[in-house]
Parts: structure tokens; sequence; C-alpha cells
């Protein structure tokens, strides 16, 4: 399975780029609703070797204001490289479909959201021919959505903010007001509750939150059919068949009077890998002590 951060702090955009007006006028800057949008061609490599991409590229019409052109980069450390990337990619798209570019950057992390949000001047001090502005999506731009009710009202921003709060202590908050609301939704529409529930996945990526992430996907959102509910589903049966055969291993010895060495139990109990605990299962129906079911490895 992808499970990618990076995917998830874009791709939110790709699904719904209504979710950038609401999260620019969180942080007081008031773009219009769009009316309609259309995904763009990220690829914007010339015709020479040198390769460019951005991760997410939309055209956003809106009725009153028009339409521009919404670049989404997921940025999860600092990189020097990237402001002048960003340079080429606002210039190329302006001169590509003339309509205004917006660059938004998305950061999990609140470092990388500082550096990222630093204007960048291109040209001599006293008179800059370009000044490069990302529009910056953080932590602290993002509100931390924690009550069913609140998730319901936009589904779309609170996977963004448990994204990009999965660091913080609300993080299980966020995740338990997402999966109430996740199966409502459920229920009037699956296949968009499916990319919600995999966005979430890919955004958290791994640790202790998205652990627990996944165990909510196992157990309280349990009818969901997706790729990641149904891996989860798997890893939890095999998980379950192997933590038994541990177990008969131990009791087969303890029956026969075999003194187990805090090691070799600590060596059965940890082993995941069914092969390996058949083959010491099948050994210790003759052997004379533990050491003799590991022989040969």
């Amino acid at each position: 399975m992808v499970s990618s951060p990076h995917e998830a702090m874009h791709r939110i955009f790709q699904q719904h780029p209504g979710v950038f007006v609401r999260a620019a006028r969180a942080i007081g800057i008031p773009f219009d609703d769009p009316v309609s949008s259309s995904p763009l061609p990220t690829d914007l490599t010339e015709n020479h070797p040198l390769e460019r991409r951005v991760d997410t590229l939309v055209r956003v019409d809106t009725a009153d204001s028009g339409s521009f052109i919404l670049a989404v980069e997921a940025q999860r450390k600092k990189d020097p490289k990237k402001p002048a990337s960003w340079t080429y990619y606002l210039a190329y798209l302006y001169a590509k479909y003339q309509l205004p570019p917006v660059l938004v950057v998305v950061c999990q992390d609140r470092g990388t959201a500082a550096w990222a949000a630093r204007h960048l001047d291109i040209g001599p001090p006293q008179w800059p021919s370009l000044t490069v502005r990302p529009l910056v999506l953080g932590p602290d731009d993002i509100p931390v959505i924690s009550t069913p009710e609140t998730a319901a009202r936009d589904i779309p921003m609170t996977v963004l903010s448990a994204v990009l709060h999965h660091n913080d202590p609300e993080a299980q908050a966020i995740l338990d007001a997402l999966a109430a609301v996740l199966k409502d939704l459920h229920k009037r529409d699956e296949s968009a509750a499916d990319i919600f529930i995999e966005l979430t996945a890919q955004g958290l990526g791994t640790g202790t939150v998205a652990e627990y992430w996944r165990k909510l996907v196992t157990m309280d959102l349990s009818f969901f059919q997706s790729p990641l509910a149904q891996e989860l589903r798997d890893e939890g049966r095999d998980e379950g068949r192997v933590q038994g055969e541990a177990k008969a291993l131990l009791l087969v010895l303890a029956g026969r009077g075999i003194d187990v060495s805090d090691e070799a139990r600590e060596r059965i109990s940890n082993c995941t890998d069914h092969t390996t605990l058949s083959t010491w299962l099948t050994r210790a129906a003759t052997a004379t002590s533990a050491a003799e079911i590991f022989e040969d490895e």
C-alpha cells in the first residue's frame, strides 16, 4: 500500500479544490468560492532533458473574480532548491495558461512552514523583477477539527486537519471525529468515504497516530471495503495466526517439560514468520531442548 504523507497533502486539493478557498479564508485571504474546477497535467517539462513536475495542478473557476491556476506543493522538509523551482512553475503556468497562478505549499512541520513562507525577491535589491509569495498551509494555519458536528460540515478540511496535526496532542480526537462522520457518509456515498479513509492513511504515514487510525479502520470502520481496510483485515488475520502458533509452540515445550530460557521465549514470541514458526513447532514434538528447535538457523 502506498503510504505517503506527501501524496495526501496535495491530493486532497485534487479531490476537493474548494478546501483551498476555505483554508485561505481561515488565514485571512478572501478567495471566492469555486463554481467549477478541472485537473490539469502536472508535467511542466520543457523540450529538453530537464523535468519539472508540480505535485497538483488545478484550474479553478469562480463566479465573481474569474479563474486562476492552483499549484499545490507538498513540502515535508526544507529544500534550498525549491524556491527556484517554484519561481519557474509560476512563470511557466502564467505563460502557458494566461491565468493568474497561486502557489500553495502544504507543510506538516512548523519549521518547514516558516521557511516556505518567506518571500523570494528575484532581481537586484533596488528593483526586484519578480517576487515569489507562496501561500503556506501548515499546522498553525488549519484549525483543529475535533468534534463530529464540525467535521460533518467539512470532511475534506477535517482530513487536512488530521494530516497537518498528526504530531499534535489533538490528533486522536480529530481522527475520532473523522471516523464518526465517515460512518454516516458511507451510507450515502461509499466511494467518497473510501477516498477519505485512504487519503487520511497516506497523510499520517507511520507512527503511533497512524497506527491509531489503522485500528479505527479495522474496528470502528469495519464496514469499509477500501484497499486499506481489506489490507488491515488480512494483516489482522495473519497476525492472529502467527501469535497462535507462537503460543502453541510454548505450550508444547512446557507440556514436554523442556526448559525455555528468557532469550528463547522472547525469540519465539517475537517471530512473525508463519513458515519459521511451523518448522519450530514440528521440531518441538521431538526436541530434547529448546536449542534444538533453532538448529540450522
